[in-house]
């Protein structure tokens, strides 16, 4: 069993589509024994993954800044709620309390974490895998785009093998299970 940091969405506004993913995302990590690690909301995929993993019996921790709570998205259903002082402890505080990464569909703070987490492992901080989930190409471009950084050595190529990218839930999980 390990603890699985997922990070995504938690805009109110998305298509149901993208809020399936997510509540898929947490049913299949409670089916395969793990703790989720999240971000701490209640609202969006972010919600969804939370509900799903709770509907499959894992444990959730939910990792929050105050300015969040306050604006009362805090998901206060999670086993364990921790507050901090601000979203760059969230952020310390995701990848300690974590074994594993896994990325869905986001806007800017999902891909901040995403990055957080990879550049921290690209400076060997940690060996934790990173797994981004790639449905229907969301990512195509971004990931197009990190590798004409890594072919002018901007990003380092073994950079851009620390994570694993995969097209569907039960793949992420594999690869996560795998490393």
């Amino acid at each position: 069993m390990a603890a699985v940091c997922v990070f995504c969405a938690s805009s109110t506004r998305l298509e149901q589509r993208w809020l399936d993913l997510a509540t898929e995302t947490g049913k299949e990590l409670a089916a395969r024994g793990h703790t989720l690690v999240s971000g701490g909301g209640r609202v969006g995929m972010m919600g969804a993954v939370a509900a799903g993993a709770r509907a499959g019996g894992a444990h959730t921790v939910g990792i929050i800044p105050q300015t969040l709570v306050d604006w009362e998205v805090a998901d206060t259903e999670a086993d364990e709620l921790i507050v901090t002082d601000d979203m760059g402890s969230r952020k310390n505080l995701l990848i300690e309390r974590s074994d594993a990464f896994i990325t869905l569909p986001g806007g800017l703070g999902t891909l901040d974490e995403l990055f957080e987490v990879w550049t921290t492992a690209t400076l060997d901080l940690h060996r934790k895998p990173i797994v981004l989930i790639d449905p229907d190409g969301f990512y195509t471009g971004f990931l197009s785009w990190l590798g004409t950084l890594a072919e002018t050595e901007f990003v380092r190529r073994e950079a851009m093998e620390m994570v694993t990218v995969a097209s569907s839930v039960a793949a992420a999980f594999d690869a996560l299970e795998g490393s």
